[in-house]
């Protein structure tokens, strides 16, 4: 199962992996040049390269979880085998296999060949040198932001996811998410759970069921789509704040005693 979207001639197509990864695919304008985004898996994309007859130009790193990185070394291998140059970005603070540029929020990273240039954002909370990756209104945003949830706190602190979210709720409406699993049914299923009057929650989920049971992903989604109906970008609202306050028999004073409370609900849910 792939899926295409195309922006602006840029094409981006997911790479399906493991279980419910995505590795996503940017493809340069001739059809020919790829950036791999976080390829856990190196022989679905290989596959995928040779079926196609691209080239890999580069691949960017959101973090270093194994799913995400594991494989790195062996598509290096394999354009070195190949004699393409493949430079590999990853976040600094991490280690990264065959890392060529450690970047942070500070840097740019230019891919001549699919003429783009990408913002990094830096995003501590999934892990603590967590980033993603910004071209226009394309943004790959690793496990940090997924559609109607974010990743799980593994190294960073609440507060460090709350404010990283809020970074990305920044972001134009317009703005394509791209991240890296299919979680977004089960998403929903706790979305409704904590956000029980949102009629375009209910909706979205009527659209995502449909697109599941076709066999087609649910991604990329969207900022706009992501401030309608993702709890984890909406402490603020009156609904859930009451729902959450009232499954822990607490009192919530601000927004990040809120996230943090959704999030532990979330992980046992």
């Amino acid at each position: 199962m792939r899926q295409s979207q195309t922006t602006d001639e840029i094409k981006v197509e997911a790479i399906p992996a493991f279980t419910d990864n995505y590795i996503w695919k940017i493809i340069a304008r001739d059809d020919k040049h790829v950036v791999l985004v976080d390829p856990g898996d190196a022989k679905v994309c290989i596959k995928s390269l040779e079926e196609n007859q691209q080239q890999l130009s580069a691949i960017l790193i959101t973090h270093h979880h194994t799913d995400h990185t594991g494989g790195v070394e062996a598509l290096v291998a394999y354009a070195a085998s190949k004699q393409w140059p493949v430079n590999v970005y990853g976040p600094k603070g991490e280690s990264t296999p065959c890392n060529t540029f450690s970047v942070d929020e500070s840097d740019r990273v230019t891919i001549e060949e699919l003429a783009m240039t990408f913002k990094v954002i830096d995003l501590p909370g999934h892990t603590l040198g967590h980033v993603a990756y910004l071209s226009e209104n394309k943004l790959f945003s690793g496990d940090t932001l997924f559609s109607a949830g974010c990743g799980r706190i593994f190294e960073g602190t609440p507060e460090q996811m709350y404010h990283s979210l809020q970074k990305l709720a920044q972001l134009p409406e317009e703005t394509l998410v791209y991240c890296t699993h299919e979680y977004t049914l089960a998403n929903l299923d706790f979305a409704l759970t904590v956000d029980t009057e949102n009629k375009q929650l209910m909706q979205y989920q009527q659209q995502v069921e449909k697109l599941r049971m076709a066999d087609q992903i649910s991604l990329p989604t969207s900022i706009k789509q992501e401030l309608a109906i993702n709890p984890f970008l909406r402490c603020f609202d009156k609904t859930i704040r009451s729902t959450v306050a009232a499954h822990f028999n607490l009192s919530l004073t601000d927004e990040i005693a809120v996230f943090t409370a959704i999030r532990q609900w979330k992980d046992q849910f």
